[in-house]
C-alpha cells in the first residue's frame, strides 16, 4: 500500500514542477490527495490523470465540444484545405 502512495516532493519531481505547484493543484482539485497527519499523499493511480495519461469523462466531453465548435465555425474552410 505504501508503495502506491507518493509524497508531494515525489509527485513534484514526476510532474517536473515545484512542490508549491503540487499544493496548488491539490487545492484546485487537479490532483486528488489525502491528508495523513500534516502531509499530503497522492496515489499513483491518481497521478496518471494529473499527467494527462487518462482522459476523464469530463475532459472527453470538453474535447468533443471543442471539435464540434471548430467544425461548426470552420467547416467549409477545413473542407477546402482538405482538397489541397
Amino acid at each position: 500500500m505504501a508503495q502506491d502512495l507518493l509524497s508531494t516532493s515525489e509527485t513534484a519531481k514526476m510532474l517536473g514542477v515545484s512542490r508549491v505547484a503540487v499544493f496548488k493543484k491539490i487545492k484546485t482539485g487537479e490532483i486528488n490527495a489525502r491528508k495523513i497527519g500534516r502531509n499530503y499523499v497522492i496515489s499513483r493511480k491518481d497521478l496518471g490523470e494529473a499527467l494527462g495519461a487518462i482522459l476523464t469523462a469530463q475532459k472527453k466531453r470538453a474535447i468533443e465540444q471543442s471539435v464540434q465548435k471548430t467544425i461548426r465555425e470552420y467547416g467549409e474552410t477545413l473542407k477546402l484545405l482538405g482538397k489541397e
